[in-house]
């Protein structure tokens, strides 16, 4: 399976979960900045994704929205601290944290949470499958 296939579904199961316009579900869309989903969203996409690619995704390995919760040392001043990067980049190996890391706040995590990081999470996904 190519990564135009792989967004092709990808496209086609957010267009579905959360009543977007397919022009909206672009590679570089933020989930909640640009596509409006919610955290129950969240879960009804994980399920949607599991049954159109026949893998399953552990809780909040795809979205691992507590990572920063109950961490001081994670979290200092509103900003991921550099120990923070490093269990972020280990729990989320498929994200790219390029311009994340430049401006590391807490409240910029979720938008890291974009369509192709879907598309890459599911690619390792597919591969592993092989």
């Amino acid at each position: 399976m190519t990564r135009e296939d792989i967004f092709g579904k990808v496209r086609t199961t957010l267009i579905d979960a959360l009543s977007v316009d397919d022009d909206q579900v672009t590679p570089t869309a933020r989930l909640k900045g640009d596509l409006g989903a919610e955290s129950i969203d969240f879960l009804d996409i994980v399920f949607r994704l599991e049954k159109q690619f026949g893998v399953t995704i552990p809780r909040e390995e795809l979205f691992p929205e507590s990572i920063f919760q109950g961490d001081a040392g994670f979290v200092s001043n509103g900003k991921v601290t550099p120990v923070g990067l490093v269990e972020l980049e280990k729990q989320m190996p498929y994200a790219d944290l390029t311009e994340f890391k430049k401006d590391p706040r807490l409240d910029k995590v979720e938008d890291l949470f974009t369509v192709d990081l879907i598309v890459r999470y599911l690619e390792s996904k597919v591969a592993a499958k092989k």
